[in-house]
């Protein structure tokens, strides 16, 4: 039997999110033979060549890159098979297939940002804050063909405030996810970890089970005909990207804090003052949505005091 120290590990991941995981392997001592990030991209005001979070990590820290446009060419396989890794470990990538997630002799474990099986898919934090989760939490798990559903290794719960952003959770998670996954690694080594099939948690859930689609425009347009709960939990949700929006003197308007205002009488749309602060609300069906930061199209985002300071109003 390894210690966990002595297993060769392959890290696959792309955004700032992995980067807590793959610092805390490489903390505790693990020994990363590899990381597989995204290729490089142009972007920025130059069009320069753009490194992810994980490949900025893996330089600082003189770890062996591989960064495959296609994840079945055969020269990236015979890397991977040269490296010889135990174990692979995936945070925050893409999809990988068979030949890939099967080839360590221990298989590949995904940290994936929810309690699964509910919140299967691409986004799983949006949409606990959206549905107004008061809990959520990360999983590690054993990668097999169909996505987000292999044998779970471990799991742990942590709380949503009620004004929580998306953000928020996104911070507390990388973090608690990136110890759980050292948690991981020392009991697959010492063989104390039981995986169990998520089919045996299922039917319990059936009824109940919660996905987490990929977010496309049209869920971030914001139906005021909703409650101001359902307002504000999408807000919170998709906050601070992509951001909920909706449209104002012909514009479109991204708001990413708000506050709720219940009251029975509905008042339209609207600045209104009290004696110490001028406010923007918006009508919901059973209340106010107040909003604190945000941000006009052709704007940069700020709070609701900096864009009332300076905006005229064309139209009401």
């Amino acid at each position: 039997m390894k210690e966990y120290k002595d297993l060769r590990i392959i890290f696959m991941g792309t955004p700032e999110f992995a980067v807590a995981s793959i610092d805390a392997l490489v903390k505790a001592g693990c020994t990363i033979v590899g990381v597989v990030t995204a290729p490089d991209k142009t972007g920025g005001r130059g069009m320069h060549l753009q490194q992810s979070a994980v490949k900025k990590y893996a330089v600082e820290n003189d770890l062996f890159i591989l960064q495959p446009e296609k994840l079945k060419n055969h020269e990236f396989l015979a890397q991977l098979k040269y490296l010889r890794a135990d174990l692979q470990i995936v945070v925050a990538f893409r999809m990988l297939p068979e030949v890939v997630w099967s080839m360590p002799p221990m298989g590949s474990v995904n940290l994936h940002g929810s309690l699964l099986p509910q919140y299967r898919g691409a986004a799983p934090i949006n949409w606990a804050v959206i549905n107004g989760e008061n809990e959520t939490g990360v999983t590690t798990f054993k990668l097999k063909h169909e996505i987000d559903t292999g044998d779970i290794l471990l799991q742990e719960l942590f709380a949503i405030g009620e004004n929580d952003t998306a953000g928020d959770v996104h911070d507390r998670m990388k973090e608690i996810g990136a110890q759980l996954l050292v948690k991981t690694v020392k009991g697959l080594a010492d063989k104390t970890l039981k995986e169990t099939p998520q089919r045996s948690t299922l039917n319990s859930q059936l009824s109940t089970l919660k996905h987490a689609p990929k977010i496309f425009t049209e869920t971030c347009k914001i139906d005021f005909t909703k409650t101001v709960n359902e307002v504000h939990n999408l807000i919170r949700g998709l906050s601070p990207f992509p951001g909920a929006f909706t449209f104002f003197d012909g514009k479109v308007l991204k708001i990413f804090k708000a506050d709720i205002i219940r009251q029975d009488d509905i008042e339209p749309l609207g600045v209104y003052q009290t004696d110490e602060k001028t406010f923007l609300h918006f009508t919901c069906s059973n209340g106010l949505i107040q909003v604190k930061e945000l941000q006009l199209e052709g704007k940069k985002k700020m709070t609701i005091e900096e864009f009332l300071r300076g905006y005229r109003f064309t139209a009401m």
